[in-house]
């Protein structure tokens, strides 16, 4: 019996847009941590996607699949994020069956068709052919999976830096980016504002690339874990959004926890203040 892979964040995009007065930005967090417990956990939430990251994180491949498993019976999109743009990992990832990936610091639109090419099999790209033995595929039980696999696959690039925020035009007009994700933290870096990421100059490279990607047609994203910066970028077009990472949760809960429950301070009688 073929089975039916799940639609595409780019679909999801796309239906978003459709929505008339009720459209608004998909939301989302990161998944950092590499547990599938945690995954799982997040894929419940009632969240509009999920961003695996493996590049400032210890997800492996396998650690990688285990998430992608534990997401699967859940109504979210997951994205991964690729460490970086290369050939060979970009393979690996989607056959592990991963279907919407993020490639971080694209800054030219030559690396953009690169990246393009990568998710693509001959002719019109370079991926691999293994959809036999992996769960791309689901072992050659998707019926038509190598001639429809391009449905099957959405590709977004991080614009993090100032050359991408020059380049941004020539990027968007790369046939086959289906969206563009800003990342503020690199992009401030790369501006001489190393972790001031809602300086005015930053805000506005941003906003530059949310008006060419509004001029271009194309879904753009950002990440925001301030309530009232990621309002807005909200109010200004934002497409989607990540609001959150499940380290950063679970580190300022606990946090919060030992505040309320572990104070260093006593009252006069030398006893805890809680």
């Amino acid at each position: 019996m073929p089975l039916h892979l799940k639609k595409t964040f780019r679909e999801d995009l796309a239906q978003q847009r459709e929505a008339g007065e009720s459209r608004r930005p998909l939301a989302g967090m990161w998944l950092c941590s590499g547990s599938p417990v945690a995954a799982e956990i997040a894929a419940g939430s009632g969240l509009d996607w999920l961003l695996l990251d493996m590049e400032h994180s210890p997800v492996t491949l396998s650690s990688l699949l285990a998430q992608l498993q534990a997401i699967a019976g859940y109504p979210i999109t997951p994205m991964v994020r690729i460490p970086v743009g290369d050939t060979v990992i970009i393979k690996q990832v989607l056959d592990l069956g991963a279907q919407n990936l993020l490639v971080p610091m694209v800054s030219t639109a030559e690396h953009a068709r690169a990246m393009v090419e990568a998710v693509h099999y001959p002719p019109r790209g370079r991926r691999g052919v293994g959809s036999a033995l992996s769960r791309s595929a689901r072992w050659n039980r998707v019926e038509g999976y190598l001639a429809d696999a391009a449905q099957h696959v959405a590709l977004f690039v991080q614009i993090e830096s100032a050359e991408a925020v020059e380049n941004i035009e020539e990027i968007l007009a790369v046939d086959g980016i289906d969206g563009i994700f800003v990342g503020p933290s690199d992009l401030s870096a790369s501006m001489g504002l190393l972790g001031q990421q809602s300086h005015p100059d930053v805000v506005a490279a941003v906003r530059r690339c949310f008006a060419a990607a509004g001029a271009a047609g194309v879904p753009v994203g950002v990440n925001a874990f301030d309530p009232d910066v990621a309002r807005g970028y909200a109010r200004d077009g934002a497409d989607f959004l990540l609001l959150g990472a499940d380290v950063s949760l679970l580190a300022r809960g606990s946090e919060a926890l030992a505040a309320q429950w572990a104070p260093t301070e006593q009252d006069e009688s030398g006893r805890a203040s809680y």
